[in-house]
């Protein structure tokens, strides 16, 4: 196996803008970045391995040549020998150069010209390199973007059970988590806040000022309220009002008794301001312990009325347009909201980057707990594989001509005779072959033909 690593595609900087828009082919570059090596128009170029090729394609060339050249000394010594044992010999011969400049003209005919003739029909790869990427084009649409037979593989290849049984591999589930909190962690460090902020300036800001909120927000509301959502958001405000009333005693009294007449004793405000204390401390703990208590059903009331007016009274609505747009049009806001993304993704990458955390703890536990029950509910499997079956071929419909476009958009850009040349590097030691079998199979049925002819009568 070849474990050379490939080389780097890039663009030549030196090429000039009117060639690239012209769509004519760049020359080759010999280094790519950093040093490594890149051929003609993307070809991936490795020169070690390339030298080998070529020093198999001329030992090839050299025994197929050495072939026709024996098969030729072979026909000048044996001529004129017409009987016998060198009559076959001499029949061979000259079938087997018949035969190796054949298949020599129709290896040779597939790169360039031979002898540099412009015989039709030959140099293929360079005149019909566009028919090529056509034909691949149809040939891979044909045959790898049909329905019935993505669909098939998928559901054989059986994608969910493989996942889940790689999943549940001792070490697997925290390498997946892990993996995926270090690119979400490198993602997040990469999005510049610059960028951030033209999508709230330009974008966001802009269509939710665009967009009527009354109606929106009225129907949340609504249903906020009758799921009894809020519930535990009043729980909350009557526990934090207690503690703050509890914890600033003092202050509570002293605002009491500011508001008390001058010519009331600081006694009895004093009585009146503990009371008054005591007596707010048991009204938050009684609508805090009772569901039904009326502070509660008034709220509501309050909060079903508003949302009702919102939804269907001009006036409430406009109200809340108007001041949708104050809102939105405070310079505050984007800063704001900054604010609220920068300590968003810090609190995320802190929990992605500690790998004992209790993040990636229960990602892990997660992970694992979704492979055991995939592996055991094979209906669940099967309606997995189904959706990617159908996710893929949707794809496939949608994308698949502009991927298969990309292999005859690939082949127009390529220079026809450079082309030739990394095919015939490619494949050329192999094509050598053809011209040794027909050298062979040549000789043998010249000596075929001349026993045939000694047989039949004249």
């Amino acid at each position: 196996m070849d474990t050379t690593p490939q080389a780097t595609r890039e663009r030549d900087p030196e090429v000039p803008p009117e060639t690239r828009a012209a769509g004519k082919p760049t020359p080759a570059r010999h280094s790519g970045p950093g040093g490594g090596p890149s051929g003609p128009l993307g070809f991936i170029v490795d020169p070690a391995l390339d030298a080998q090729r070529r020093r198999d394609l001329r030992r090839m060339r050299l025994v197929a040549t050495g072939l026709l050249v024996f098969a030729a000394v072979v026909y000048v010594l044996t001529r004129g020998h017409d009987d016998g044992l060198l009559g076959f010999v001499n029949a061979g011969a000259e079938a087997s150069m018949v035969g190796a400049c054949a298949d020599w003209f129709a290896v040779t005919a597939i790169f360039r010209h031979p002898l540099g003739l412009p015989i039709p029909h030959t140099a293929l790869i360079p005149r019909k390199k566009e028919m090529i990427g056509r034909s691949l084009e149809e040939f891979v649409s044909e045959n790898f973007m049909r329905e019935d037979i993505i669909r098939e593989r998928v559901l054989d290849a059986e994608p969910t059970r493989r996942a889940a049984e790689w999943a549940l591999h001792p070490g697997h589930a925290k390498r997946l988590v892990d993996e995926v909190a270090t690119v979400t962690v490198h993602a997040l460090h990469r999005i510049p806040d610059e960028d951030v902020r033209a999508v709230i300036e330009q974008a966001l800001l802009p269509r939710l000022a665009q967009e009527p909120i009354s109606s929106l927000a009225g129907g949340l509301l609504d249903q906020v309220v009758r799921d009894e959502a809020h519930v535990g958001l009043v729980d909350l405000a009557l526990d934090e009002i207690r503690i703050w009333l509890v914890d600033n005693e003092d202050v509570f009294e002293s605002l009491i008794t500011q508001r008390a007449p001058a010519w009331v004793p600081d006694a009895i405000n004093d009585i009146v301001a503990r009371k008054v204390h005591v007596e707010a401390l048991k009204w938050l703990g009684d609508i805090r312990n009772d569901p039904r208590h009326d502070v509660r059903l008034a709220l509501d009331k309050l909060l079903i009325d508003l949302a009702d007016d919102l939804q269907h009274d001009p006036v409430t609505q406009a109200k809340a347009e108007r001041l949708k747009e104050r809102v939105l049009s405070h310079p505050q806001v984007a800063d704001t909201a900054m604010s609220l993304w920068g300590s968003f993704r810090a609190v995320v990458i802190a929990a992605l980057e500690d790998e004992g955390g209790p993040v990636r703890v229960r990602a892990v536990t997660e992970v694992t707990a979704l492979a055991e029950r995939l592996l055991a509910d094979a209906a669940l499997r099967e309606r997995i594989d189904v959706r990617i079956c159908d996710a893929t071929i949707y794809a496939i419909d949608r994308y698949g001509t502009e991927l298969t476009r990309i292999i005859s958009d690939t082949v127009d850009r390529w220079d026809g005779k450079e082309t030739a040349e990394r095919v015939e590097l490619q494949v050329g030691r192999d094509l050598q072959f053809i011209r040794i079998n027909g050298t062979l199979v040549g000789g043998l049925i010249g000596m075929l033909i001349h026993a045939v002819s000694i047989v039949l009568p004249s």
